[in-house]
């Protein structure tokens, strides 16, 4: 019954306007997130599950729009006798009922079957390279947010404005894909998310790291949980090694695992070794890398300086995120946690679904994915979905191969040298500013 339930309502979903979008993301894979979650719609309603799932990507997509206006624009809600709008509260309950579970479940199966496609394209030396790093993201000051996520509290006792989610994701690094993310409570260090990722990065892989990342729990946990699976992180500037072969520049060393670190994982050995490679970057600060590569003729110690250089993409791919797609919103929407789970689930699917596009089209104009304008691809995405919704369905398939045309001129061109002194006049502060204190109770 639910099976045939599940087939009767996608046989009438009206997703005209999400064609380019469900070429990538099949109405399968929603079927089985739903079902595997067991919220899968029984009764007919004019936003079923599955249409849900929809509109909580594209709220996404089109952050600075009511979620009764992205209805209406994408023409989400199933038909009915009466042509009276489905209310807010209508649309509230249905995402309720959805839940995050469903979310998460599909995000799981499109990062892992995304990252996979083309991957043998944007290899380097025949290994997939990813990058892993923390992130925060702000939620509506809710009671029910504050009390599950907590928020930053300083030194002078004050307390962030607003609750923030702590997350940690890996990303690959030539496409920006998000591949994997785990994310909760602000007071949870980043160390411990990034513990529940390691076991799951790919193998013939090479991951770079931020230094706060430099524990070895985590990085042997990588190389020997799997085949061929590499690091490169930059050495703190109080890590101390000793010299076991090679030059200053480029040098195998070995470092001893502190007390503290056996005491939680009695499985680490008392020493690791890894290769010490010294580069110079852009602003001519010498930086030590450490690094699992130790073959120096295929792994040279430029191109690893090189590689590590690449690691901002994916501070670059949290912008893309956090600013351009979700509009610089203060906060996300949602005044409930699950609400917020929800709707970050639906951030990273819609993230994806956009890169993932705008890979397709740059191995079009052989071109790096990352050269072209996630900002202007974004913009067209947007408009191309609006004006698919009232298309005649013969006209769609010509209408999908001009937006990855479209797409394709989202280049981004060199800029001039600056002509002018980069100078920001300091805004005058309008209103007094409410600061929280905390609870010493």
């Amino acid at each position: 019954m639910l099976s045939s339930q599940l087939h009767a309502t996608t046989d009438i979903l009206p997703v005209a306007g999400l064609d380019r979008l469900a070429e990538h993301l099949p109405n399968t894979w929603i079927e089985q997130a739903l079902a595997a979650t067991g919220t899968a719609s029984i009764r007919r309603r004019r936003l079923p599950a599955e249409q849900v799932v929809w509109l909580v990507i594209a709220l996404a997509i089109y952050r600075r729009q009511s979620m009764p206006e992205v209805l209406a624009t994408l023409d989400l809600a199933l038909s009915a006798a009466s042509e009276q709008a489905v209310s807010k509260s209508a649309v509230t309950q249905a995402r309720q009922r959805l839940g995050a579970k469903p979310l998460a479940q599909l995000f799981d199966q499109t990062a892992r079957a995304w990252c996979q496609q083309d991957a043998g394209i944007h290899a380097w030396k025949g290994l997939s390279l990813w990058a892993m790093d923390g992130t925060t993201f702000r939620t509506p000051d809710s009671a029910d947010n504050r009390a599950h996520f907590g928020a930053q509290a300083y030194a002078s006792g004050k307390v962030a404005s607003y609750p923030q989610v702590r997350a940690v994701s890996i990303t690959a690094i030539p496409t920006h894909l998000v591949s994997d993310i785990a994310f909760g409570t602000y007071a949870q260090n980043e160390m411990l998310y990034a513990k529940t990722l390691v076991g799951r990065i790919a193998d013939h892989s090479l991951t770079v790291f931020d230094r706060g990342f430099l524990c070895a729990e985590i990085l042997l946990g990588l190389t020997q949980g799997g085949q061929e699976r590499h690091y490169l992180i930059p050495a703190k500037s109080n890590t101390k090694w000793e010299v076991l072969s090679g030059s200053a520049d480029d040098c195998l060393v070995r470092m001893r695992v502190s007390p503290q670190a056996r005491a939680k994982a009695p499985e680490l050995p008392e020493h690791w070794t890894a290769r010490a490679v010294r580069m110079v970057s852009a602003n001519g600060k010498q930086r030590v890398l450490l690094t699992s590569l130790l073959d120096r003729r295929r792994f040279k110690a430029e191109a690893l300086a090189e590689c590590y250089r690449r690691r901002w993409e994916i501070e670059t791919s949290y912008r893309e995120l956090k600013q351009s797609m979700l509009g610089e919103a203060l906060t996300l929407r949602s005044q409930q946690p699950e609400g917020i789970e929800q709707e970050i689930w639906g951030a990273l699917i819609a993230y994806n679904l956009v890169r993932l596009e705008m890979a397709k089209a740059a191995i079009e104009a052989k071109v790096e994915p990352t050269d072209l304008s996630f900002l202007r691809a974004l913009h067209i995405l947007q408009h191309e979905m609006i004006w698919a919704v009232g298309m005649a369905p013969g006209k769609l398939p010509a209408h999908l191969v001009r937006l990855r045309t479209q797409m394709q001129f989202a280049i981004v061109e060199k800029r001039r040298g600056r002509q002018c002194p980069r100078i920001v006049k300091a805004l005058p502060k309008r209103y007094t500013v409410r600061y929280l204190k905390k609870d010493l109770n």
